[in-house]
């Protein structure tokens, strides 16, 4: 499976959310398996997005065809706008599925990990992250994917800001220690994002 991330800052809130409805147009596009996205809740103006496709072949031949079409309600809404796409590695929650019913809030976490450390972070993603996580009240489910550059960005998506912020209150830190972190990650950023429903497709 193939996740798309899409950052931006909108510069015309209510035509870029009229061209997100737009995108129902994914609806029947072959490989293509659900998107969603929201508003940051700590940088104003700035939204995400996230897609899910069965295999990077049949998004390459949907951007080849589709994807303008689709794209020009939204032209002129929006500024830097970045994409970064991700195989998946891992589901962080068993049985995973691109969906978002249930889900009032998605965390990013994009992490650049150092070459020699890859194995030890995806090794402590599979043992001492993903565990916590989904065992977590409120973590719905959540995947781990890695990009050709080597970065990796882990999702996740929780019942409510109140129950991610609980997880990260009681044992972000802990857990941070344990995995060691510090050492395996030369840059971490992330983002928790206000899902909004009617962007879900």
């Amino acid at each position: 499976m193939l996740v798309k991330w899409i950052r931006c800052t909108v510069v015309d809130r209510r035509g870029f959310e009229r061209g997100q409805r737009k995108w129902a147009g994914l609806l029947g596009e072959p490989g293509f398996r659900g998107q969603g996205g929201g508003w940051s809740r700590a940088r104003e103006g700035v939204v995400h997005l996230v897609a899910f496709w069965e295999s990077r072949a049949l998004y390459d031949s949907f951007m080849a065809r589709s994807h303008d079409r689709l794209a020009t309600a939204q032209l002129g809404t929006f500024k830097d706008m970045r994409v970064r796409l991700f195989e998946h590695r891992m589901d962080v929650k068993l049985g995973f599925e691109p969906r978002f019913e249930g889900a009032d809030v998605l965390r990013l976490a994009h992490c650049r990990v150092h070459e020699e450390r890859v194995e030890h972070f995806t090794l402590m993603q599979e043992k001492v992250w993903n565990p916590a996580m989904a065992g977590s009240p409120g973590m719905l489910r959540g995947v781990l994917g890695q990009s050709e550059e080597g970065d990796f960005l882990v999702l996740s998506m929780w019942s409510s800001a109140a129950e991610h912020g609980k997880y990260r209150e009681d044992r972000v830190e802990r857990l941070a220690l344990r995995a060691q972190t510090a050492a395996d990650v030369a840059a971490l950023a992330g983002d928790v994002v206000d899902l909004e429903s009617s962007w879900t497709v």
